[in-house]
């Protein structure tokens, strides 16, 4: 009897965690509405290069005192992409607390926004 609750217990478990697993592979890799390996290297893709504009932003504001546009941020060569990823574009929006990096998805497709701040957090939009 305890060995047959266990074994069930485990199945039970293994369950739970591969929905947990499956839910969140779904929504990191959501794009047009179907999971592509496409989209899961081009999302991820868009927050590593977020991840470079943060922190070109906490350096620009180490050495000048201000955050600053995306514009003066590859004028200055402190990061080396682009403006863009297709289907997303990059803009960011500095102010004299923080500042904002965004990248829109041009088109449908999920997610619509990917965004980094001055915590260095990454959130989506769908």
């Amino acid at each position: 009897m305890g060995r047959a609750f266990g074994f069930i217990s485990i199945i039970v478990v293994l369950a739970a965690g591969m929905y947990i697993y499956m839910t969140q592979f779904k929504q990191a890799t959501a794009v047009g509405g179907a999971a592509t390996p496409t989209g899961t290297v081009n999302i991820t893709a868009v927050r590593g290069d977020l991840l470079s504009i943060a922190t070109a932003e906490r350096t620009y504001y180490a050495s000048q005192g201000k955050y600053a546009s995306l514009d003066e941020l590859i004028s200055g060569n402190y990061v080396t992409i682009k403006g863009e990823r297709p289907p997303y574009t990059y803009s960011v929006e500095p102010s004299s607390g923080g500042f904002r990096a965004v990248a829109t998805r041009s088109g449908s497709g999920s997610p619509s926004q990917i965004s980094i701040d001055e915590t260095m957090q990454v959130q989506t939009t769908d």
